[in-house]
């Protein structure tokens, strides 16, 4: 049995009785069985003493039992860890950053408050997810879509406070966030925004309000307990269309990405790219890793081979959204742009107006996403191991920074004797509009040994990515410190920060510790 830290077996028991007493029994989770669910599935640590372990789980079904439970924590110092909905497979689950934490599950908070298509917003509470969300707005027939996650069993309200990404022109989920509920450690209840003016007319569509800007410090923090949330939506389309650009030449990635972020910024390309490389691809099929190492075939040999086979040095799918004469305007301006690559070549995609009757079963799971459909496509790449650790550098938007990651990791495969089988990292993404994010998504196994090595992988990634200036966005439980030891300007000057604030808007360190490396008071000694 474990216990929080520092708390008797008789003090614990105490807490889960008056915990029963607000939410009832049958919605606080002591035994072995159920508190086993709220373990990490794909942890880094499987059958070791560091495991994340959660002492219990509570969920309560709205405000007023988070405030008393909140009360109830602080007067025994337990720490309370918040999950929303979903898995966040890849990033620790429902697990704790502190072992004996309590879970605060919000599943039981599923309710979808209102969704606005004249001014194209929802307002969520976490236990919604994008598939109730989406079913939602399709039996209202409203006049919105929603930007969903990979998996679309996740949360809108998670998703976004963690800062991820989808595929249209709303991907950058926090960017949509507009107005929070948040519970704070001491059990008041915060509004943000236009929510502080009483009975606000317009809490929702207008993000600031008066004074500090305060929403940010709630994404992927331990400060409060997000209770509810405005996103804005965007206005289902007249039409979706998609076409393909590719480039011969290694070096068309420079002028390649200069052309993309410029009709990127000047919102003629709206939505997600991922850059490809059937070149690179061939190469992978070949035993080699798409990073450059030594034995590599040289530069010249791989565009013979393309040229040989057909197969384009890099290339991308863009996706356009709106009226029809605007996307084909858009797509034509998008080919005349890229025409200046000399040996550019193009190939229209897919074309839908709505409504209409989409084929769900015969669209890939990425276009789905694309089309503002949630589902769960994404497992579909998860095999040969037993789950992974999701890594997300971010890196500039250029071709020289693309060029020098694939590099800088090369030359990591090749100082750890890393196969080139074992092929972490595709090319990277752009769900934000001035940056690529890659997603790397290190292996786990129920084995000891193979875990205890690709953690080492981990955390030499992130070291290797912060020596050349490329910070991790988002990270698994279990590298929270390490990640955020990386961010250390003006000596940590930014922890420090965010620990000032730990103290004083919780000083009793309940809420989320270790959550972002932000540890409070009473347990930050053993951190150090």
């Amino acid at each position: 049995m474990i216990l929080p830290p520092g708390l008797t077996e008789k003090d614990f028991s105490a807490a889960l009785e008056q915990f029963t007493a607000v939410v009832g029994k049958e919605w606080v989770f002591r035994t072995d069985e159920d508190v086993n669910l709220y373990r990490d599935a794909y942890s880094p640590f499987w059958n070791e003493e560091e495991d994340r372990v959660p002492a219990a789980a509570v969920a309560p079904d709205g405000v007023e039992q988070i405030q008393q439970i909140v009360r109830i924590a602080n007067k025994y110092q337990i720490p309370l860890w918040t999950v929303s909905t979903g898995k966040n497979l890849g990033y620790g689950a429902a697990s704790p950053a502190l072992s004996g934490s309590v879970i605060l599950d919000l599943k039981r908070m599923n309710r979808i408050l209102e969704v606005n298509d004249k001014t194209y917003y929802a307002v969520v509470e976490p236990g919604v997810s994008y598939f109730d969300l989406y079913r939602y707005i399709q039996e209202h027939k409203l006049n919105v879509w929603i930007d969903p996650a990979d998996p679309g069993w996740g949360s809108p309200l998670g998703n976004a406070l963690e800062r991820g990404g989808g595929r249209t022109p709303m991907r950058d989920h926090f960017g949509a966030v507009c107005g929070l509920e948040v519970v704070l450690a001491n059990g008041e209840v915060l509004r943000t925004g236009m929510g502080a003016l009483p009975e606000s007319a317009i809490w929702h569509q207008y993000k600031y309000g008066f004074g500090p800007y305060v929403d940010g410090i709630f994404s992927q923090s331990n400060f409060g307990i997000v209770t509810r949330m405005g996103l804005f939506l965007m206005p289902a389309p007249e039409a979706y269309r998609d076409g393909r650009v590719s480039v011969q030449k290694h070096d068309d990635l420079i002028p390649f990405m200069e052309k993309y972020a410029y009709l990127l910024n000047s919102d003629i390309l709206r939505g997600n790219m991922m850059l490809e490389s059937p070149l690179l691809s061939y190469k992978v099929s070949q035993g080699r890793a798409v990073f450059d190492m030594p034995g590599d075939p040289p530069v010249e040999e791989l565009e013979r081979i393309g040229k040989e086979k057909n197969l384009p040095y890099w290339s991308a799918l863009f996706r356009f959204w709106g009226a029809p004469k605007i996307i084909d305007a858009q797509w034509e301006y998008t080919k005349e742009k890229f025409a200046e690559i000399p040996g550019a070549t193009f190939s229209d995609g897919r074309s839908y107006k709505f409504p209409n009757d989409i084929k769900i079963e015969e669209i890939e799971a990425d276009t789905l996403a694309a089309l503002g459909i949630p589902n769960l496509g994404v497992f579909g790449l998860l095999q040969g191991a037993d789950g992974h650790l999701g890594f997300s550098p971010i890196i500039p938007m250029t071709g020289e920074a693309i060029f020098k990651a694939l590099k800088v990791y090369g030359e990591m495969y090749t100082e750890l004797g890393l196969s080139p089988s074992n092929q972490f990292a595709a090319l990277p993404w752009s769900y934000y509009p001035r940056a690529l994010v890659f997603l790397f998504g290190i292996s786990t196994y129920k084995d000891v040994e193979k875990n205890k090595k690709n953690r080492e992988i981990f955390k030499k990634m992130i070291k290797v990515s912060a020596e050349n200036g490329w910070g991790e966005y988002r990270t698994h439980v279990a590298f929270m410190d390490d990640v955020a030891a990386a961010y250390s300007f003006n000596d940590y000057v930014l922890r420090r920060f965010n620990e000032t604030l730990k103290d004083a808007i919780d000083p009793n360190g309940i809420l989320s510790p270790g959550k972002s490396g932000i540890w409070p008071k009473r347990l930050r000694k053993d951190k150090e």
